[in-house]
């Protein structure tokens, strides 16, 4: 990876700048250490993360544009204290775009990140990995997405891929295209793309449903169980990102992992490779992946749930 060059890669004091579509961003302090050599990797430096992240733009962009982010920074790298932001900093330049949204007693400004400058920005806030909504800034109450996350209890990927191959089997029977994204830390998202007709109660509701039935099928290796101590080292089949204002790892996100792995878009073909983890993919060949398109088969428009909860209902026992 080509990262910034100049003054600012000597002096770890010293401030850069990158051109970013039509702005020029200063990267302060581009010599920064974010993630410490180890082994074989040489580590990652501020100005390799905003590379990263200008490179990857094309790819990652539409996978953020109008979405409310929680932003995970690092300002001290991987061996400093990590902060979860979810309000805008009034000193953002007045060109990062706000999202101002209801909470709980009051309301939060999300930053949106819909052009290459602000992600490049973000990248020198030592942003490491955006999360993002499952729904738009212009209509917060209807998800677009509906996310399974495959959450195995120890680190190996085989329980994993099983679980995927199972669940996008219901999903074909139910009629709905699905997406699958290594999360670049131990699991995997099967993503669910919707026509937003439907309000984030419905959405969790049918969520779960989905999850029980899948879980009855194979009650030996997946489980709904909340609670960490009742799942009998199964596989959770976790449906929690699917509320209002909750988050999930947004494609092409660091991950604040040893290596530098990438949350990464995947095909189903691709899930059955042995070869293919939840951290296959790091800042250094991603982009090579985000090619092929991975995602191409996935129809642009979302599906409507009404008829995928008829189905459902006639598949229970």
């Amino acid at each position: 990876m080509v990262g910034v060059t100049g003054a600012g890669a000597k002096d770890s004091g010293a401030t850069d700048s990158v051109r970013a579509g039509n702005r020029t961003v200063p990267i302060h302090r581009p010599a920064k250490v974010l993630f410490p050599a180890t082994g074989d990797d040489t580590g990652l430096t501020k100005a390799d993360l905003v590379e990263y992240y200008r490179s990857v733009a094309p790819y990652m962009l539409p996978e953020l544009k109008g979405r409310p982010l929680m932003l995970e920074r690092h300002p001290d790298g991987l061996d400093g204290p990590r902060f979860m932001q979810k309000n805008t900093p009034d000193g953002y330049p007045e060109w990062v775009r706000r999202a101002e949204l209801a909470k709980k007693g009051g309301t939060v400004t999300h930053p949106v990140c819909d052009n290459t400058a602000t992600l490049v920005f973000l990248a020198d806030q030592a942003c490491l990995t955006f999360h993002r909504w499952q729904s738009r800034a212009d209509r917060p109450d209807a998800p677009d997405r509906l996310v399974f996350d495959l959450d195995p209890a120890g680190d190996t990927f085989e329980p994993v891929r099983r679980a995927a191959t199972q669940l996008g089997e219901l999903l074909g029977e139910l009629r709905l295209p699905s997406a699958l994204l290594t999360t670049g830390s131990r699991g995997l998202h099967v993503i669910v793309p919707l026509d937003g007709r439907s309000g984030f109660d419905e959405v969790r509701a049918f969520a779960a449903d989905v999850a029980r039935t899948l879980a009855a099928r194979d009650p030996d290796h997946l489980t709904t169980e909340v609670r960490t101590a009742a799942r009998g080292g199964r596989l959770y089949l976790d449906i929690q990102r699917n509320g209002y204002a909750q988050t999930a790892v947004a494609p092409f996100s660091v991950r604040a992992r040893e290596g530098a792995p990438v949350a990464t878009p995947i095909s189903w073909d691709q899930v059955a490779d042995p070869r293919v983890t939840a951290r296959r993919w790091t800042v250094r060949d991603v982009l090579d992946q985000a090619r092929t398109r991975p995602w191409s088969q996935v129809p642009a428009r979302g599906r409507s749930l009404t008829p995928a909860r008829k189905r459902l209902q006639s598949l229970k026992p």
